[in-house]
């Protein structure tokens, strides 16, 4: 290689592979900031240690690859998969709250979506994409069964009619996300995109309804220079 412009994220990465500890946190931390440095130059115009986790690997959130993200949703056929990716992937709602969603929660008037987590709430502001998408699923629901009573925004063959009015099990939500993809890794990306973006855990929380540690987890895992000298 003749310039650090030709440095590639599968190469930053195969730099720290075998190393653990210690060692792997020292070295992930130089190359991001390194690169970090080089691009506020406009020396480079990748930043191919964006992403690169530090420490062990274990609990820390992961970014999805942006290739596996692009063109997601065109991916995404099914009428139930559509809003759930962008639930997951948008406003990073954890699967087993996407299942809770009642109709009663969204408000296409103004333009909210009420998460429910245990006996907190949670406001979303729906960006342009997710709602329409919820209105898509609204209207194909309705159309689909229309004498479903089930409250739930979310249903199946097998729950839309259920007098019982289950809520669609996590099984066929995991069905409709794209190979390679997880709900989990969809909702871990998008979090983790905006602390290398933000870096502020108050807008983290605010965002996402997540907790301080949550919170502080991520910033500390996208800017890894600014806690590497914090005591332990």
């Amino acid at each position: 290689m003749t310039s650090l412009r030709e440095i590639t994220q599968q190469q930053v990465e195969a730099a720290v592979e075998d190393l653990s500890g210690h060692a792997r946190r020292q070295v992930a931390i130089t190359l991001r900031s390194l690169f970090r440095a080089l691009k506020r130059q406009r020396i480079i115009f990748r930043y191919p240690a964006q992403h690169l986790p530090v420490g062990d690997l274990k609990g820390i959130p992961k970014s999805v690859p942006s290739d596996l993200l692009a063109g997601l949703l065109d991916h995404t056929t099914t009428p139930l998969g559509r809003p759930t990716v962008a639930l997951a992937a948008v406003h990073a709602v954890p699967g087993n709250d996407i299942l809770a969603i009642l109709t009663a929660d969204v408000d296409l008037a103004r333009g909210t979506l009420e998460i429910r987590c245990g006996l907190l709430r949670h406001t979303l502001y729906l960006e342009e994409l997710t709602h329409r998408l919820a209105a898509e699923w609204l209207a194909y629901r309705h159309r689909r069964w229309p004498a479903s009573t089930n409250p739930h925004l979310l249903v199946s063959q097998k729950t839309a009619l259920d007098p019982d009015h289950p809520a669609v099990s996590i099984g066929p939500l995991r069905l409709v996300i794209p190979k390679g993809l997880t709900l989990d890794g969809l909702r871990q990306d998008r979090i983790l995109n905006e602390a290398l973006e933000s870096a502020d855990p108050l807008k983290l929380m605010r965002l996402f309804g997540i907790t301080e540690q949550t919170a502080m987890r991520y910033v500390g895992t996208a800017h890894p220079e600014r806690t590497a000298k914090l005591p332990r």
